[in-house]
């Protein structure tokens, strides 16, 4: 730690790392960003950034390089897998500027992140660079680092950990905390759109559900993309927890006559797929201990059934610099604030994910009741429901 400013160091690049990264930055912390891979390359296809999200990365001077990418749909569509038809429509009303619902494409998010760090005087990112051990003393926390053939060592402040599921750091800090598969599998891909939104054809997302399986679809990349993820339960025994899959392996859940034709075309539209062992971490998993502390998936990888795994780690990129800054005189007390600020949310938006796959997989009379019961409640007052998760802001 040198030149009066105090030292975090970052392991990741994601999402969450590099949120985390500049929200420390803009309290007046160096923050050196160590990233395992060689090029900034975000797995997966397309998010949803509700308001709680867009508000912080908007604060953060975001605004004008995600409105260029991101589109805000006008509504959600929950449509029946069997059926084919509309149940009933969430609409979203007139954008709202500072927070708007955005959906985008990971790799444009993580970009305009990357971009916004690369220009901060007080941010440093070493791409190929990785966390072998850490250490802990009264100075700070040691870090031992490997890029390329270089052994580097760094005495910091605190460590972040922002390194995803398979976290460096937590495997350190709580080795007894192992990622849980849940028996369920996600295919993920994109469709070539031929015509491209425009006004005339509105933004929207759709949620198909349908027995023991569901499907999520919306436009990216200026409607000139739709992304696709299909969700149903099964085995995995690849190597690793992302891979490439097969058009007959993401269609097999969604076969005639359970599914409905239009829900078949979309999945038959894609022409490259890629599929993912969705994997979650027990509320009990440990945070932080000391001047360590873990965010985003690395603390609280959760189902993706509420749209929120991004947003959860942005929130606590936010929490974590604000606690930080009110609490610098005392890291490890700061970083326990930020645990205890940020556990019951998380927990309260995992337990509703979880809740949320049950429901959208439901067959016969139970899911019949289910369609009933949305159409009567109407599309407002089901998007109300979410208001405890969209209206939170830092």
């Amino acid at each position: 730690m040198s030149g009066g400013r105090a030292t975090v160091l970052v392991a990741g690049a994601g999402i969450g790392g590099l949120t985390a990264a500049l929200a420390l930055a803009d309290k007046g912390f160096k923050v050196i960003v160590a990233e395992r891979t060689p090029r900034l390359e975000e797995a997966g296809a397309g998010l949803q950034l509700s308001p709680n999200a867009s508000s912080v990365l908007i604060g953060l001077g975001l605004k004008s390089s995600l409105e260029a990418c991101a589109i805000a749909p006008e509504a959600v569509s929950v449509m029946s897998g069997p059926r084919g038809g509309e149940l009933v429509r969430l609409p979203f009303d007139k954008p709202d500027p500072v927070a708007p619902y955005w959906v985008i494409h990971r790799a444009d998010l993580q970009a305009a992140l990357a971009a916004r760090a690369s220009t901060h005087s007080l941010i440093e990112l070493r791409l190929g660079c990785e966390l072998e051990s850490f250490t802990t003393n009264a100075d700070g926390v040691v870090v031992n680092l490997q890029q390329e053939t270089a052994l580097q060592r760094e005495t910091v402040a605190a460590l972040i950990g922002a390194d995803g599921l398979w976290s460096a750091v937590r495997r350190q800090l709580d080795p007894a905390t192992q990622p849980r598969f849940t028996g369920l599998i996600a295919w993920r891909g994109t469709v070539e759109n031929r015509s491209p939104l425009d006004q005339a054809s509105p933004s929207r997302v759709q949620l198909w559900m349908g027995s023991n399986a569901h499907l999520v679809t919306y436009p990216m990349a200026h409607g000139q993309q739709t992304n696709v993820v299909a969700i149903s339960s099964g085995q995995w025994h690849d190597q690793g927890w992302s891979v490439p899959a097969t058009a007959t392996e993401a269609s097999a859940a969604f076969t005639a006559p359970r599914w409905s034709e239009p829900a078949r075309a979309i999945i038959a539209s894609v022409t490259h797929w890629r599929k993912w062992a969705l994997f979650t971490l027990p509320a009990s998993a440990t945070w932080i201990d000391g001047r360590v502390a873990l965010l985003g998936d690395a603390a609280h990888a959760m189902l993706p059934f509420a749209a929120q795994g991004a947003g959860m780690a942005i929130e606590d990129a936010a929490v974590l610099a604000m606690c930080m800054s009110e609490g610098a005189g005392d890291i490890a007390s700061a970083l326990q604030h930020y645990a205890d600020l940020r556990r019951e949310r998380v927990a309260r938006v995992q337990n509703l994910a979880q809740q949320n796959g049950r429901i959208y997989h439901l067959a016969g009379p139970i899911a019949t009741a289910r369609d009933l019961s949305m159409k009567l409640l109407g599309g407002r007052r089901l998007l109300a429901r979410q208001n405890w998760i969209y209206n939170w802001r830092a």
